[in-house]
């Protein structure tokens, strides 16, 4: 006789498998639901798909080749202007656009303009009676004269503030690699390196250069993107890149812009390619914290190619002419 506590475990048994079962079933049934739901929405956007294609498509039925045919002066006059002309055109001016506005929000400049502008600039030597070779950078103006920093080719004081007995022999500039005697024609005030009269212009015979476009005007406004040229130890005129930091109170611009040995007197230029200033110097023990001198219309004054300034007070002149 089968007890009663067995008959109960068998029905408890039962159910639990009928539920069990019942509930497998029912999730199946979602799952086929939901993947029904899914290949319908699929089979709508493949129909809306087809349905923008056809749209685009030519109306003529039949198959086309791939091979170009340029169009004829009869086909142009007897057709619609065709969306594919409408297109390019509209994708040129559209790319145009975003290099400008590339280049106008990130500092960039078109790699062959600074390359134009690279050949405006030459190694500049000086040798002085001690027997040593200084080097730096020297921006061509036109009609054989260059601007570039006065501590390049006039001994300024000692760093005790002595008087030194070195003086500058001889200044030559490199041209298509072979040194060119140069003459020392107007400077500023200064006494000291990173000055804001260290400045110089200096002559040799004209020689086959472009001319820098000079602006005295640049505002030198913070994070406005310049572009340095210069010749870094020596080993000819490097590019480098930074922002404009903040005045000093000497009338100097700072930037982080790689500020080695050799690029004083080199140039510094704005998104158009204008020479706006030169490097004179950097912070000591800093190679990136450097020291900008803007262009001043007066450093320009002894140049026949560029208009003369009203008198200045705050700048005397050092001719050799």
């Amino acid at each position: 006789m089968i007890s009663r506590r067995a008959v109960f475990a068998t029905s408890v048994a039962a159910t639990a498998v009928s539920f069990y079962t019942l509930g497998v079933l029912h999730t199946r049934r979602s799952e086929a639901a939901t993947a029904a739901s899914y290949d319908a929405k699929l089979e709508a956007i493949r129909t809306e798909i087809r349905s923008e294609i056809g749209k685009s498509a030519p109306s003529a039925a039949g198959s086309a080749g791939t091979a170009g045919r340029q169009q004829t002066k009869a086909d142009v006059d007897s057709s619609e202007p065709t969306v594919t002309g409408f297109d390019q055109a509209a994708r040129a001016r559209m790319v145009t656009e975003i290099k400008n506005e590339l280049q106008s929000e990130m500092g960039l400049l078109p790699v062959q303009l600074l390359r134009d502008r690279r050949e405006s600039f030459v190694e500049l030597y000086s040798y002085d009676n001690l027997g040593k070779t200084n080097y730096g950078t020297a921006g061509y103006l036109g009609h054989g004269y260059f601007i570039t920093v006065k501590h390049a080719v006039v001994a300024l004081k000692e760093d005790d503030d002595r008087t030194s007995t070195r003086k500058i022999m001889s200044i030559k500039v490199m041209y298509q690699g072979k040194e060119v005697p140069a003459k020392l024609v107007d400077t500023g005030d200064a006494d000291v390196e990173v000055h804001s009269g260290d400045w110089a212009i200096i002559k040799t015979r004209d020689l086959d250069l472009p001319p820098l476009h000079v602006d005295a005007a640049f505002a030198y406004d913070f994070a406005t993107p310049i572009f340095r040229l210069g010749n870094d130890y020596s080993k000819g005129i490097i590019l480098s890149t930074g922002y404009v930091g903040q005045r000093t109170n000497n009338g100097l611009v700072t930037c982080l812009t790689d500020g080695h040995p050799g690029v004083s007197g080199g140039g510094v230029l704005d998104q158009h390619g204008d020479l706006v200033g030169i490097p004179i110097g950097r912070m000591q023990g800093d190679y990136r914290f450097s020291f900008i001198l803007p262009i001043r219309a007066e450093m320009l004054r002894k140049v026949p190619t560029h208009q003369a300034p009203e008198p200045a007070t705050t700048f005397a002149a050092n001719s050799t002419e």
